[in-house]
């Protein structure tokens, strides 16, 4: 019976009696078995049945870079039920932690200290940034209005399903009021921008960090596109949405703001026409009858050019919300842009007669101010309608994705692992045999 040291350095067998005999000596290893000196030493432990490791010596844990390897095919987005909150973007017990400690302090009579933009002041370097997002907000509204004059979309009159092709697929996931009678099939109609883009609107405040929004005062406050709203309060300056800026900090203590400057009245606005006011640049209604359709020849590079706008707008809005503060109600899709959300009661989700209608306010994600819209992935707009046995072999993408890809753009790298380009779809009667 052979054993393997544990130590694996200047390896030795060790036997039965047990004695060690040192392979380093070529006299004693071939003394011990009577091999003849013709054969080799990796040869005679071949015989034996064994793999050894000569002389190698325990390496230590060295630091070193770890290679991003992009994934082949990764999971569709998930669908959260509705039945439960959403997950908190910051643990629990972390929120937990921070709140005891701004108790501790007030309680001392210390000051909560704030950075800007918490304090109400504007942060210089995002001024720039806030500019770049409505401006490629703006070009992405102009060059999706002009390629749904060339790409078919259809949407759900039932539910908010979109789909990108010549027809509407026969995969039946409808879960609107009235699927059951359909048998979870989709009713297609023909689809516009506001499918294509969701637009999650917020109210306007002239001051964040004055009074909140009430109930009863909610029609005193306009809607307006919450990505439109974080740019104002980050340095975007509007005529018709004027906005507050601090030359002095506001100061709090715990929860509660000690000297916020006091109260101001919002300015009048001024009169301007809905068809030359710049605000029509901004919003989505009427968006493809304002412009026309475009060239086949301009075709590809209008898509490229929304397509970038699309992933310049995501990224601006992301290095946003890292400092602004964003709030969304964990049950229902409410944002709101500001330090604190607003009174007003109008969630009708989960349990919102325990809430006695009010949102349950949270850190909001990029996702919930700029949601992407995933449709299925479809290779060819001319060919079969997709079916539901064969949907596990599917992709999915934005929707705006989706339509630049089929126009002539390029796909960005992180969109390829989901809308799974790789896979090949089988056969109805081939599905079955694939394991």
């Amino acid at each position: 019976m052979l054993l393997v040291s544990p130590a694996c350095r200047g390896v030795y067998l060790q036997t039965i009696d047990p004695n060690p005999v040192d392979f380093s000596a070529r006299g004693s290893y071939a003394s011990c078995f009577q091999i003849p000196p013709s054969v080799s030493q990796r040869e005679c432990l071949m015989r034996l049945g064994t793999v050894f490791c000569f002389n190698q010596k325990h390496r230590e844990q060295t630091s070193f870079k770890k290679r991003h390897v992009s994934t082949q095919n990764v999971d569709l987005p998930p669908i959260l039920p509705k039945n439960k909150k959403k997950p908190y973007p910051i643990p629990f017990k972390q929120i937990q932690e921070e709140a005891r400690k701004d108790k501790k302090l007030a309680q001392m009579g210390i000051e909560k200290q704030l950075d800007p933009p918490k304090n109400g002041l504007l942060v210089p370097n995002l001024i720039p940034v806030a500019y770049q997002v409505i401006d490629n907000w703006k070009l992405l509204i102009k060059g999706l209005a002009q390629l749904l004059h060339v790409v078919p979309v259809f949407a759900c009159s039932e539910c908010g399903a979109v789909h990108v092709s010549n027809a509407g697929h026969n995969i039946r996931d409808c879960n609107g009021p009235t699927n059951s009678q359909r048998r979870g099939s989709h009713s297609w109609v023909k689809g516009t921008i506001n499918d294509v883009l969701i637009l999650v609107e917020s109210y306007h405040m002239y001051d964040p960090f004055g009074r909140r929004i009430k109930h009863e005062t909610r029609f005193d406050y306009e809607r307006i596109p919450a990505l439109v709203e974080l740019c104002i309060q980050a340095g975007v300056e509007i005529p018709e949405y004027p906005c507050r800026r601090r030359t002095q900090p506001i100061r709090m203590m715990g929860k509660r703001v000690i000297d916020r400057g006091g109260y101001l009245r919002e300015p009048d606005k001024p009169q301007t026409s809905s068809i030359s006011s710049p605000l029509a640049e901004l919003d989505t209604l009427g968006a493809c009858e304002r412009y026309p359709p475009p060239t086949p020849e301009d075709i590809p590079k209008i898509a490229q050019e929304t397509m970038d706008a699309y992933e310049k707008v995501r990224l601006g809005v992301t290095k946003l919300m890292r400092k602004f503060t964003v709030k969304a109600c964990g049950y229902c899709s409410e944002v709101h842009v500001g330090p604190w959300g607003h009174s007003v009661k109008l969630c009708g989700e989960f349990k919102h007669q325990w809430r006695d209608g009010k949102h349950g306010w949270q850190d909001a994600l990029v996702d919930e101010v700029f949601p992407p819209n995933y449709v299925w992935h479809v290779r060819d707009l001319k060919g079969n309608p997709l079916t539901g046995n064969l949907r596990r072999f599917y992709g999915k993408a934005p929707a705006l994705v989706e339509i630049c890809m089929h126009s002539g753009a390029r796909v960005p790298q992180r969109y390829k692992a989901m809308m799974r380009l790789d896979i090949i779809v089988p056969d109805s009667q081939e599905a079955d045999m694939v394991a």
